[in-house]
């Protein structure tokens, strides 16, 4: 069995530490803490599980301080979590169970991150990071903001997740400020500032921040795609449709068609009243051959979110049989969801014989 390091940077995290390091303190062999300033309880609560707690004096680089605290493991394998992170103990069991039959060939573990979640605490949005590294191979954090460790080596991913706990995130502008201070900026880095340009509704300047990574044609395609739906975002915001749709066509040089790209194309298509194209766009999105599960993946897209729409377009459109069918489908995926549940009454007003129909039966018994 492979030995496991935490390292972990933190900053005024009271409120969130101590559940973060309850779900991994059994499952660790050390806790290094890295505090970058603290002036709340945060050193205190960390003083509960650990004694290697070290001080690190902040510049505004985010990579400097994680890689202080890599500095500091001893173990075969370091893993970071960030303190509004935690594991739910479904996770915990399959983390030890990794731990314990680990191959030590394995240079980095990329692990879940879900990241976004709907009113009913279910996952709507994941992605992989680089969670568990080889310290003999000596691995660096790069980026002073949005930092990372480029994969190298043997890289494997494992279905265990990471549950990032802070689900209402405000945008400081604390990121902006470092992008801001940067003379010179790596391709990841002009992603990055854009994203923070956009968040902070400055739409002009991240579109131009966007582009320069794009025409660079160096990003990692994941990266790409994601640039031109946050361009498609800036344009929409700008009343630009039109090039809003040309970058949602432009994801097609990066990859086949995604279910998020044809669910953003569906919905330009139904603002515009073209309902047949956005019927296209929307089976679009339901056909298995749009489902790739890369990047920040957002599983709504592929079912959800597809069938709701058509439900509301057939419905449009008077195919009432086709709009319930679609409305069934919801139905199994989300029975509570608000759209679900309007659709819901207003077919039970519709179809008041429909109620436990053999085809209401045949779509759940699929499901």
């Amino acid at each position: 069995m492979i030995t496991l390091s935490l390292a972990m940077i933190v900053k005024n995290e009271e409120v969130v530490l101590e559940r973060c390091l309850n779900s991994v303190k059994h499952l660790v062999d050390e806790i290094i803490i890295v505090d970058t300033g603290s002036t709340d309880r945060t050193v205190e609560i960390a003083q509960k599980y650990t004694d290697k707690i070290y001080h690190f004096k902040w510049g505004d680089h985010f990579a400097e301080a994680r890689n202080h605290s890599f500095s500091k493991a001893t173990c075969d394998y370091i893993m970071w979590l960030d303190a509004d992170d935690y594991l739910e103990s479904s996770e915990q069991e399959k983390l030890l169970e990794l731990k314990q039959n680990f191959d030590s060939d394995i240079d980095i573990a990329m692990l879940k991150y879900h990241v976004g979640f709907d009113e009913f605490d279910q996952v709507t949005m994941s992605n992989y990071r680089e969670r568990i590294l080889k310290r003999s191979k000596n691995f660096k954090w790069e980026e002073p903001v949005h930092e990372c460790i480029a994969p190298s080596g043997h890289v494997k991913q494992f279905d265990i997740a990471i549950t990032h706990g802070d689900k209402v995130r405000t945008h400081s502008d604390r990121n902006l400020k470092i992008y801001e201070k940067q003379t010179k900026l790596s391709d990841r880095g002009t992603f990055y500032y854009a994203r923070e340009l956009m968040n902070h509704h400055r739409f002009e300047d991240a579109i131009k921040q966007f582009e320069k990574f794009l025409t660079r044609n160096r990003g990692w395609v994941e990266d790409n795609i994601r640039s031109c739906y946050d361009l498609a975002n800036c344009y929409q915001a700008l009343d630009q449709k039109q090039l809003a749709l040309k970058y949602l066509f432009q994801t097609f040089l990066y990859d086949v068609p995604r279910a998020e790209t044809c669910c953003h194309i569906g919905a330009y298509f139904i603002e515009d009243r073209d309902y047949p194209k956005a019927v296209y766009w929307y089976d679009l999105a339901l056909n298995p051959n749009s489902h790739k599960e890369a990047g920040f993946f957002q599983k709504d897209f592929c079912d959800l979110i597809p069938h709701i729409q058509l439900c509301m377009i057939f419905d449009i459109l008077k195919e009432y049989q086709l709009a319930y069918e679609h409305h069934l489908h919801a139905k199994t995926l989300k029975p509570e969801h608000k759209s679900v549940k309007y659709n819901d009454d207003y077919f039970k007003q519709l179809f008041p014989d429909q109620k436990n129909s053999s085809k209401e039966k045949n779509i759940l018994q699929k499901s």
